[in-house]
């Protein structure tokens, strides 16, 4: 698999995977990402080169989107931990048709990678306070719960950090345009 940043033109797919996202989760009794999220948002965060889509090959659909950057929430995050080099994994999302390939890991490994290179310490994330299986899955993966928020204008309010290292994630990073 390659993973390439995101382009403007890739905003349609990365639409599609947080409603088809919702649509999944909602079918299990989980409101996460019910609400549409602003297209502008997305399309800033692309420009930052922050966003990358994950692709068998190049010219074929995105099988998984993540967002990593360093944007660290004040409303999760104490000054002394955004003091701490990190790097933060968002809207990490794998198409229903790789669930259960361990694409989902993959990407994490590479995100922890990506952060190290980076200088970063700790590769960290934030997830919906009532989506425990979610929990679950990133402690699985190395990530330790920090804290979860009490502030009610925060939704995605669990977070976790696991240490940034570097890892044989078996992704090809590519800076190459590949077209959807």
């Amino acid at each position: 698999m390659i993973i390439v940043p995101a382009e403007e033109a890739d905003l349609p797919r990365l639409l599609k995977f947080r409603h088809d996202t919702a649509i999944w989760l909602g079918a299990q009794g989980i409101d996460q990402w019910a609400n549409p999220f602003p297209a502008e948002h997305i399309l800033a965060s692309i420009r930052a080169g922050e966003v990358f889509m994950v692709k068998t090959r190049p010219g074929v659909d995105a099988a998984a989107t993540v967002t990593l950057d360093q944007d660290a929430d004040e409303r999760l995050w104490t000054a002394e931990e955004r003091a701490d080099p990190a790097r933060y994994v968002h809207k990490l999302t794998v198409d229903r048709e790789y669930a259960g390939t361990g694409l989902g890991s993959r990407i994490l490994d590479w995100a922890g990678d990506r952060a190290a290179r980076e200088g970063a310490r700790w590769l960290r994330l934030d997830a919906w306070t009532t989506n425990p299986r979610l929990h679950a899955y990133y402690e699985a993966h190395g990530f330790d719960h920090v804290r979860t928020s009490k502030d009610p204008s925060v939704v995605s309010g669990w977070v976790a950090q696991r240490a940034a290292k570097h890892s044989a994630h078996g992704l090809v990073t590519s800076s190459d345009r590949i077209s959807p």
